[in-house]
């Protein structure tokens, strides 16, 4: 069984996830996380809206997503990155958990305004807003993290 250094482990799972979890041994979970991302992406047709959003064919990206389907990848996407991150952090680490809830969050709700926000007049899509929606996901998950152990460390040196 191999171990994972914590960026090694995200990377694995930004590429598939399950990676991370095939190569650290667990083979019935990474797997599983294997399979749902091929079903997810097969019924959503999220490939070829990736293709036709990277082609600039935005309106084509729209009308082939199934969004029913589409729906469920940010919490897979990120639940994955998660458990794999956790088997390769310090066991003391706390609530490193929040950034990854918070990008699922966020990413899911910029996947259901995506047929309507339009960044400088142009509409972006079920690709790229979603994409775009990490970055507020990531900071509130980290300024929530950094509050709450903030908090509890003022607690603890009373």
């Amino acid at each position: 069984m191999k171990t994972l250094g914590k960026l090694e482990a995200v990377l694995w799972s930004i590429a598939l996830p399950g990676f991370s979890q095939l190569l650290t041994g667990q083979i019935i979970k990474g797997t599983l996380f294997v399979l749902l991302e091929f079903v997810i992406n097969m019924y959503s047709n999220f490939n070829s809206a990736i293709m036709f959003s990277f082609l600039g064919e935005i309106d084509d990206a729209i009308q082939v997503i199934n969004f029913q389907w589409l729906m469920f990848y940010p919490c897979l996407y990120f639940f994955a990155m998660w458990d794999a991150y956790r088997s390769a952090m310090p066991e003391k680490e706390e609530l490193s958990f929040l950034p990854f809830v918070f990008s699922a969050y966020f990413v899911t709700v910029g996947l259901m305004y995506s047929t309507r926000i339009k960044l400088f007049g142009t509409l972006i899509g079920p690709v790229f807003l979603p994409m775009l929606s990490l970055i507020p996901g990531l900071i509130t998950g980290f300024l929530i993290r950094w509050i709450i152990l903030s908090i509890k460390t003022s607690r603890l040196q009373k």
